[in-house]
């Protein structure tokens, strides 16, 4: 299976339960660390993050409630492909001709939609999944100079990644609390679709942890690309994300 140029090195695999897992190669977009190894980089400008963190072309992404693992997927939809995330990863399936609906397929794996009904099937079993949210897709326009956008509830924050420096601006306390602060690359997984960020300051500690999978809103459970995990001041925050594309 392909996710962008590179060729999947591992399939979808279903648990016990049909759960759907196993590795995901995100087929991503480079990074200055080519070999994708665990190393601080320091950018003079803003890196190129893994694909797999992206809608693509898509202008919505689809969450779909799958039996009998009561696990949710996240889909996206492109011109000829459909752009997959589970719990454990992210795949690209290419468009394949089929009677009725939409079916996207690569090997033994494939998604196919009818309506609001979806079926997945894997070498190991499939899953029937019903749509659920759909989320518009973050935009540039929405988003001036955004390459990523994370967020979370409770209290309400969101993190944005600026495309052209590697600088991070961090809002907090629902909006009342603004601080920006550079950051320097300590992870950049590609094959994954990982990456991990860390303060460039010393005197104010940061870490971000950005993985390519289903993620939902916990508030409203609108489906995400991405977990994103914030550890700041002593304090963790979780939630999700979304690459933007210019």
């Amino acid at each position: 299976m392909t996710y962008l140029p590179n060729r999947l090195t591992g399939l979808i695999a279903l648990t016990a339960t049909v759960a759907l897992a196993g590795c995901a190669n995100t087929g991503t977009t480079p990074a200055d660390s080519a070999d994708g190894a665990s190393k601080t980089t320091v950018h003079s400008s803003a890196p190129l993050l893994p694909a797999a963190l992206f809608p693509g072309s898509a202008s919505h992404f689809d969450a779909w409630e799958c039996l009998p693992a009561n696990q949710n997927l996240v889909t996206a939809v492109n011109d000829d492909n459909l752009r997959l995330w589970s719990l454990h990863g992210a795949w690209r399936l290419p468009e394949a001709i089929v009677a009725s609906g939409a079916r996207y397929q690569d090997g033994e794996v494939s998604f196919w939609n009818r309506g609001d009904q979806a079926q997945v099937e894997t070498p190991r079993g499939q899953l029937q999944c019903q749509q659920g949210l759909r989320r518009a897709a973050a935009t540039r326009a929405d988003h001036p100079g955004v390459m990523f956008l994370g967020r979370g509830n409770e209290p309400g924050w969101s993190i944005e990644l600026a495309n052209d420096a590697p600088v991070m601006t961090w809002t907090t306390a629902y909006g009342s609390e603004t601080q920006t602060m550079p950051y320097m690359v300590s992870v950049m997984d590609n094959e994954a679709g990982r990456v991990v960020i860390e303060n460039a300051n010393a005197e104010q500690f940061f870490r971000v942890r950005i993985e390519s999978g289903a993620c939902f809103d916990d508030m409203k459970g609108q489906p995400y690309p991405a977990r994103v995990t914030l550890t700041i001041g002593g304090e963790q925050y979780k939630g999700c994300g979304q690459g933007i594309a210019p």
